[in-house]
């Protein structure tokens, strides 16, 4: 069967399976579903682990499927516990995995935990993990998107006996804590410890988590492209300024923004030409989480516009590669900031 995170404890007390899939992209939320999943093992008797990691043209998944044959003289049951850090186990790999969901039978000696980083619909798809997905249970483990951040950390503190203040100051509370760490989960789980460690059980105030807090925030590109579409100016803007503290390459930036300025302008003017939108949108290969982003904008953005974030963005590639544009800064990361401040107003749309 197939679950989400948050049905794994119900389904844990319910009976240990023979198998577990986890898969996910969050190291915190994969190590913290894996180490729950061990301890019910652990109390169903499984003492004895063993990990194996398959990475790499040359190895040997024989070894996984002999282990999971064999007990040593020290245990009645076991956990074999197979990383794949690629989530791409290639053609031997598949065969093995299927291989260990045949065996895999419910009150077996042998567990199988299975951690995998996120797979897409198509790997989804394959048989290898259609059979263990049959033969146990597949759990994926998604992101905590930033509009819930603020309530995951809230949920977190509560977990060690802390809360914010109820109303508008605990949600500014939680606010401040999730601009400092968006996009790292781990490092949050840390603060949040730190929080444990200097301030008794109770209520925190905004000074406390102000003072303690470390600015930890991890960004990536993808996510610089959904706070433009949503309008966000200030996100916009720490993004960036995190972006270019990391070292992240200029002209990727540039390439995320003028992409969806290139698919704003495609899908205004084919509307302009008497395309109804969602046949516009799938013609401009839009969909998912972004699809309802574009919807909003394209809902006030002109054509012209759009034309003038597209010149915008002309120029700011010259100047990323080096070359001088009158009116415009010379430095890439200043260009970079007009630029995406720019879209990002347009996006916004009127107030």
């Amino acid at each position: 069967m197939q679950i989400a995170l948050a049905q794994l404890s119900a389904q844990l007390q319910r009976g240990l399976a023979p198998l577990y899939l986890l898969h996910g992209d969050e190291a915190l939320l994969i190590e913290e579903a894996a180490d729950a999943v061990r301890a019910a093992a652990r109390a169903a008797g499984h003492t004895e682990r063993t990990v194996f990691v398959a990475s790499g043209a040359r190895f040997d998944w024989s070894a996984v499927l002999a282990a999971g044959g064999s007990l040593s003289l020290f245990a009645d049951r076991q956990t074999v516990e197979l990383r794949v850090p690629s989530g791409k186990p290639g053609k031997e790999g598949s065969a093995a995995l299927q291989q260990l969901a045949a065996a895999a039978e419910p009150g077996s000696s042998t567990l199988t935990l299975v951690l995998m980083p996120r797979l897409d619909k198509a790997t989804r798809s394959g048989a290898w993990f259609g059979a263990l997905a049959a033969a146990g249970v597949a759990v994926q483990i998604d992101a905590v998107e930033r509009p819930a951040l603020p309530q995951w950390i809230a949920q977190r503190l509560a977990l060690q006996d802390q809360r914010v203040p109820q109303g508008e100051a605990g949600q500014r509370t939680l606010q401040f804590f999730a601009d400092r760490v968006e996009g790292n989960l781990l490092a949050a789980h840390q603060e949040m410890q730190k929080l444990a460690l200097l301030h008794p059980a109770g209520e925190l105030s905004l000074e406390q988590v102000e003072s303690a807090v470390l600015n930890v925030a991890r960004y990536d590109v993808f996510k610089l492209s959904e706070a433009v579409l949503a309008g966000q100016v200030l996100r916009v803007q720490r993004m960036l300024d995190g972006l270019e503290a990391e070292g992240t390459a200029a002209v990727l930036v540039h390439w995320a923004l003028s992409d969806d300025i290139r698919a704003l302008k495609r899908i205004a003017d084919a509307m302009a030409a008497g395309r109804p939108l969602p046949m516009a949108l799938r013609e401009a290969r839009v969909w998912g989480a972004k699809e309802k982003l574009y919807e909003r904008v394209l809902g006030h953005l002109a054509p012209s516009a759009a034309g003038r974030l597209l010149q915008s963005a002309h120029l700011v590639d010259g100047i990323v590669k080096g070359l001088k544009v009158p009116d415009w800064p010379q430095d890439a990361w200043e260009a970079l900031h007009r630029l995406a401040l720019q879209c990002t107003r347009v996006c916004r749309g009127p107030q």
